[in-house]
C-alpha cells in the first residue's frame, strides 16, 4: 500500500546521509612583467560520501512469509523442512527479522582529485591582449551500491532454488538440515549469503544487489585567447582549446543469486573484469564580438555574437551481471546469456551561437536584454535504467530559444523584475532507442516475458514462437513452462530440447523493438519559463527599514524521457516565495521572515523509470513543502 500523498512514506529504517569533504586550494599571482601576470591554481579535493534508506518506501501487510515450523520436506521423506520461517518470521543477516518485505539501498563512495592551472595573461595599453594557460586534472572514484532484500535472502538460502537441487547436501540450510559450510571463493555451486550484519558487510555475497564502479580520468589541456580591440567600442575574443582525456573504468559484475552451478562465474564474490580504456582528443574555442554603440534611446548597450564549440567525454556503461560463457552441454550455449547494449558511449559535441543585447535606459531605472541561441549537438548524452543499470545512449539534436530579462525601478524603494524563456528541442531524424516501458512498440504478434528470475531483463518474443512450445509440451504431456524458461538470451535452458527461436522471434537479440523518437524533445526541458518578483523597500523611524519580497516562478510541461510516453509527462507548475524583512543598516541588524513554496504545491519536477524487470516503478522528484523560517542576523 503507498500513499497518493507523494511526501508521504513508509518506512522501516530510518535513512542515513553523511558527507565528508576535504579540500586544499592554493592560489598565487606572480607579475612577471609590469603587464603580465603568471597565475597559478592548485587544488586538492578528497571526498567520502556515506547514505541509505529504505528501498520500499511503501507499507507490505505482515504476513508475507508462511510458518514453517513442522513443514515435512518434500524431497527427503520423514524428514522436516528447513524451518527457516519459524512463526512467519524471517531473520535476514543484514536486515534483521521481519514478518513482511524489507529492501534498503545503501551507496558508499569515495572519490580524489587533484588540479593544476597555469595562465598567463597581460593588461597591455594598446588594442592587443591575451590569455594563454594549460591545466591538469586527475580524479579517482570507487563507489559502491547495494540494494538489500530479505526476499532475496530467503530465496539464496532456501533449499534447492538457485542451488544446486541435484545434491541437496550441498547448499545452506540443506534438505536433510545440515549447513555445511560455503566460502565465497568456492565450487560448491551454493550461493554465499553474506553473514555479517549490515554495519559489518563482507560485500561478498550474492544474497543482495551490489553494483561497485570504479573510474578513472586524467585530463590535461592547453589554451589560449586573444582579445583585440579595433575601436573603444568593438572587441574581438578569439580562443582555441585542445584537449585530451583518458578514462579507465573497472568493471564489477553483479552477481545476485548466482553462483558457479547457475550459470554465474563464483559462489560468492565479485570478480573484476578487464579494465575498459578510451582516450578522445578534441579541439574547441569560441570566437565573437562585443559592441558598444552610442544609441539615442538608450544609456548603455552592449550587442554581442558568439560562436562556441564545446565537447564532453564519452565513458562506459556500467556492467550487467557476471555469467560463465561455460557451455550447459556440448553444442549448447551457456546456462546464462545477456541482452546486449553498447559496452561504452561516445563523446558529445555542440557548435553553439549566441546573439544579444544588454541595455540600461531611463536613466539607469530600468535594465533590458535579449538573447537569441541556437545549439547543434553531435552525440548528446541521455541516460535511462535498463537490466539494472544505467544506459548511456548518444543522439544528434538541435536546442533553440529566446531569454528576455528586465528590471524596473520606477521609484527608489520599489523594483519589479520580469524573466521569460523560450526553448525548442529536437532529436534528429532516424533517432531510434529501446523504451523498457513499450518493449514491442504495439506489435500485437509479439510479448513481454521473462524466461528466469536470475535474468537482470526481460525479453520480447514471438507470440507464435511461444504458441509451438505450448503445443509440443502438450503433445509430451509436460507442463507448460517445461521449456519457456529457454526462450528468453539470458535464461537457464530447459531440459528438454527444441528448435531454437530464429532472428526474427527475437527483434534485436530479445530486446524488443526500437522507438521512433525522431522530432522528440529532450528530457526536462521545458518550452517555456517565466519568473516575476517584486521588491518594496519602506523606510521607517529611527534608521528602521521594512522590506517585501515576492517571486512566482512558472515552467511549461516537459517530458522525463525521450520516448514521449503518457508516463513520461511533467506537467507545468508554478512556485511562489514570500520574505519580509526589517532591518537597521547603520547597526547591522536584520529581522527576516520567510516562507518558500507558500502555496504548499506538490508538483512532480522529474522523474526516472527503473527496468521493466524490477516492475517499472518510478522515482520521482517534487518541490520541498512549504518551509515558514524566520532568522536574525548581525554584522559586527
Amino acid at each position: 500500500m503507498q500513499s497518493k500523498d507523494l511526501r508521504r512514506i513508509s518506512s522501516i529504517f530510518d535513512p542515513k546521509y553523511r558527507a565528508k569533504a576535504d579540500v586544499l586550494e592554493l592560489n598565487v599571482d606572480i607579475d612577471v612583467a609590469p603587464n603580465l601576470t603568471l597565475t597559478s591554481q592548485t587544488a586538492y579535493n578528497r571526498d567520502r560520501y556515506f547514505s541509505s534508506e529504505d528501498y520500499n518506501r511503501f507499507n507490505t501487510m505482515p504476513g508475507v512469509f508462511n510458518d514453517s515450523t513442522g513443514l515435512d520436506n518434500a524431497v527427503v521423506p520423514g524428514a522436516p523442512a528447513p524451518n527457516l520461517t519459524p512463526g512467519g518470521v524471517y531473520c535476514d543477516p543484514q536486515l534483521g527479522c521481519s514478518s513482511t518485505i524489507a529492501g534498503l539501498d545503501q551507496v558508499r563512495a569515495k572519490s580524489r582529485q587533484f588540479s593544476q592551472e597555469l595562465r598567463l595573461s597581460s593588461a597591455f595599453d594598446g588594442p592587443v591582449n591575451f590569455s594563454l594557460g594549460g591545466n591538469y586534472t586527475d580524479y579517482r572514484t570507487t563507489e559502491d551500491y547495494y540494494v538489500f532484500f530479505n526476499i532475496v535472502s530467503a530465496i539464496a538460502q532456501s533449499s534447492g532454488y538457485g542451488n544446486n537441487s541435484l545434491d541437496p547436501t550441498k547448499c545452506g540450510t540443506s534438505f536433510d538440515g545440515s549447513t555445511p559450510t560455503i566460502t565465497p571463493d568456492g565450487a560448491t555451486g551454493c550461493i554465499y549469503i553474506d553473514p555479517h550484519p549490515l554495519d559489518q558487510i563482507d560485500g561478498l555475497g550474492h544474497n543482495y544487489f551490489r553494483s561497485k564502479n570504479i573510474y578513472k580520468v586524467k585530463s590535461a589541456a592547453v589554451f589560449g585567447e586573444l582579445y583585440y580591440e579595433f575601436a573603444p567600442d568593438l572587441k574581438l575574443t578569439a580562443g582555441l582549446r585542445y584537449t585530451r582525456d583518458r578514462k579507465t573504468f573497472t568493471p564489477v559484475p553483479t552477481q545476485v543469486l548466482l553462483s558457479s552451478s547457475n550459470g554465474g562465474t563464483v559462489d560468492g564474490g565479485y570478480p573484476i573484469g578487464d579494465d575498459i580504456k578510451q582516450k578522445w582528443g578534441a579541439v574547441t574555442g569560441r570566437v565573437g564580438l562585443d559592441w558598444s554603440p552610442k544609441l539615442s534611446f538608450t544609456d548603455q548597450t552592449l550587442v554581442y555574437a558568439f560562436y562556441n564549440r564545446g565537447y564532453k567525454g564519452g565513458g562506459a556503461n556500467p556492467p550487467a551481471i557476471g555469467y560463465s560463457d561455460e557451455p550447459f552441454l556440448p553444442g549448447l550455449p551457456p546456462l546464462v546469456q545477456l541482452t546486449s547494449y553498447p559496452d561504452t558511449f561516445k563523446p558529445e559535441y555542440v557548435n553553439a551561437f549566441e546573439l544579444g543585447a544588454k541595455n540600461t535606459l531611463l536613466g539607469g531605472a530600468l535594465t533590458l536584454n535579449g538573447a537569441a541561441f541556437y545549439y547543434d549537438y553531435k552525440g548528446y548524452q541521455v541516460s535511462q535504467i535498463q537490466d539494472r543499470t544505467a544506459i548511456n545512449e548518444n543522439f544528434d539534436a538541435r536546442i533553440w530559444g529566446l531569454e528576455l530579462e528586465s528590471a524596473w525601478r520606477p521609484t527608489r524603494d520599489l523594483r519589479l523584475t520580469v524573466n521569460l524563456g523560450y526553448q525548442g528541442s529536437k532529436l534528429a531524424d532516424g533517432s531510434r532507442s529501446i523504451d523498457v516501458e513499450n518493449r514491442t512498440q504495439g506489435n500485437t504478434d509479439f510479448t513481454v516475458m521473462k524466461g528466469s528470475p536470475f535474468l537482470p531483463s526481460n525479453c520480447v518474443v514471438s507470440k507464435s514462437y511461444v504458441a509451438s512450445l505450448l503445443a509440443t509440451n502438450a503433445v509430451f504431456g509436460l507442463p507448460d513452462y517445461a521449456s519457456l524458461s529457454a526462450v528468453c538470451p539470458g535464461s537457464i535452458l530447459g531440459l528438454f530440447l527444441f528448435p531454437a527461436p530464429t532472428e526474427a522471434d527475437l527483434p534485436n537479440g530479445g530486446r524488443g523493438f526500437y522507438a521512433d523518437v525522431s522530432g522528440h524533445s529532450l528530457p526536462n526541458q521545458p518550452k517555456w519559463t517565466q519568473s516575476i518578483s517584486v521588491d518594496y523597500a519602506l523606510p521607517l523611524s529611527g534608521g528602521w527599514v521594512g522590506g517585501v519580497h515576492g517571486d512566482v516562478y512558472h515552467q511549461s510541461q516537459s517530458w522525463a524521457r525521450v520516448y514521449e510516453d503518457a508516463i513520461d509527462k511533467l506537467h507545468g507548475w508554478y512556485n511562489v516565495n514570500l520574505r519580509l524583512t526589517l532591518a537597521k543598516p547603520d547597526d547591522g541588524l536584520e529581522f527576516e521572515l520567510y516562507a518558500k513554496n507558500l502555496l504548499d504545491d506538490t508538483p512532480i519536477t522529474g522523474a526516472f523509470i527503473n527496468s521493466d524487470d524490477t516492475a517499472l516503478t518510478t522515482n520521482v522528484f517534487t518541490l520541498d513543502p512549504r518551509m515558514i523560517g524566520a532568522s536574525i542576523r548581525k554584522r559586527f
